[in-house]
C-alpha cells in the first residue's frame, strides 16, 4: 500500500509520518515538495505517486493572518481539497482529511454535532468549510475530521506559547471565555492510522463522511494556561509566572483581527460509536507532550 501524507513537518503531519509508517510506503512532502497554493503541482504529485491512501493534514493555519491573505488561505484550504478529491477518484484512492471548530460560529449552547449548520465567523473557517465542501464533492470515500486546539511535541502551539511567555513574565492575562478541548497531535495521528486499517479491511462498508475527533473533557485557554505552567513548575522548570498570575480576561480585551468562537465544544459520539473507539481527556494527551517538551 502506498500512502501520500501532505504537511509533513506541521504538528499533526510530524506524527502521521510514525503512525502511517507500518501500514506500508509513505510518502511524506512539505511546502518545499509541493506548494498547495499550486493546483499543477497537486496535480502532479498526485499523478506520480499514484497513492492508494491520500491524508491530508496541511492547512493554512495562520487566523489572524488569514483576514489579509484571504487568496492564499484559499488556495490551500479551500481548493487543496478539492484537487486532491478529484485526482483520488481517478485513482480510487480513499482521502482522510482535518478540518476544524472553527467551521462554527460558536454560538451554540452545547457541543456541536456534525448535522450542525456551519457559519464560520473568519476566512480560516470559511475556507476550511470550503474545503470540506470541495471533497465531498469530489470523492465520496473520504473521511474528514474536525478537530481543535491541537497541541503536540513538535511544532508552534499554544501551549509552548504559555511556556516562554511564562519564563519571562510574572504574570499573564489569557482568555476565559472560549472553551474546548486542547487535542494531542499524537492522538489524531494514531487514530488515522488505525481508520486507515479498518477502511482497508472493508472498503465497501466503511463509514465514510464527516466526524468530531476531539479529546474528552473541556477546558477554556485560561485555565489551559493554568495547567501547563503548573506542570513546568512542578517539573523544576524556572518560571517566573504562576498559575495564580494567570489573569482570567474575555475575548473583547484581547481583540483579534480574526473571529473565535467562544463554544468550539464538538460532540465525538458519532466517531466513538462507529468505530468503537475512546477518547481519552485532554489532560492525558497534554501531559504525555508535556513531558517530552519540559
Amino acid at each position: 500500500m502506498r500512502l501520500l501524507l501532505t504537511g509533513c513537518n506541521g504538528q499533526v503531519g510530524f506524527e502521521l509520518q510514525r503512525s502511517l509508517a507500518p501500514l506500508g510506503e509513505v510518502v511524506a512532502v512539505d511546502h518545499a515538495e509541493c506548494n498547495l497554493a499550486e493546483p499543477d503541482a497537486i496535480r502532479g504529485l498526485v499523478r506520480t505517486v499514484r497513492p492508494d491512501i491520500i491524508v491530508n493534514p496541511a492547512a493554512y493555519t495562520a487566523v489572524d493572518k488569514a483576514e489579509s491573505e484571504r487568496d492564499l488561505a484559499r488556495a490551500i484550504n479551500a481548493v487543496a481539497p478539492g484537487i486532491l478529491g478529484e485526482e483520488s477518484a481517478k485513482l480510487g484512492a480513499f482521502v482522510v482529511h482535518y478540518s476544524t471548530d472553527y467551521v462554527f460560529d460558536g454560538t451554540k449552547q452545547g457541543a456541536y454535532i456534525e448535522d450542525d449548520d456551519t457559519n464560520p465567523q473568519s476566512v480560516y473557517g470559511h475556507t476550511k468549510r470550503d474545503g470540506e465542501l470541495a471533497l465531498d464533492k469530489a470523492n465520496p470515500h473520504h473521511l474528514i475530521l474536525r478537530t481543535s486546539w491541537v497541541v503536540g511535541a513538535h511544532g508552534g502551539n499554544f501551549a509552548k506559547t504559555m511556556l516562554k511567555l511564562a519564563a519571562d513574565r510574572d504574570s499573564l492575562g489569557v482568555v476565559a471565555d472560549q472553551w474546548g478541548a486542547p487535542t494531542s497531535a499524537a492522538l489524531l495521528a494514531d487514530l488515522v492510522a488505525h481508520l486507515v486499517r479498518q477502511q482497508r479491511c472493508s472498503p465497501a462498508t466503511f463509514p465514510y463522511g464527516i466526524y468530531h475527533c476531539v479529546t474528552a473533557g473541556e477546558t477554556h485557554w485560561c485555565d489551559y494556561a493554568r495547567y501547563v505552567i503548573g506542570a513546568a513548575i512542578q517539573a523544576g522548570k524556572p518560571m517566573k509566572a504562576t498559575p495564580e498570575s494567570i489573569r482570567p480576561i474575555t475575548t473583547a480585551d484581547y481583540p483579534t483581527p480574526a473571529k473565535r468562537p467562544a463554544n468550539s465544544r464538538l460532540n465525538t459520539t458519532k466517531f466513538r460509536t462507529t468505530f468503537g473507539l475512546e477518547l481519552p481527556h485532554w489532560q492525558a494527551g497534554l501531559d504525555h507532550i508535556l513531558q517530552q517538551i519540559l
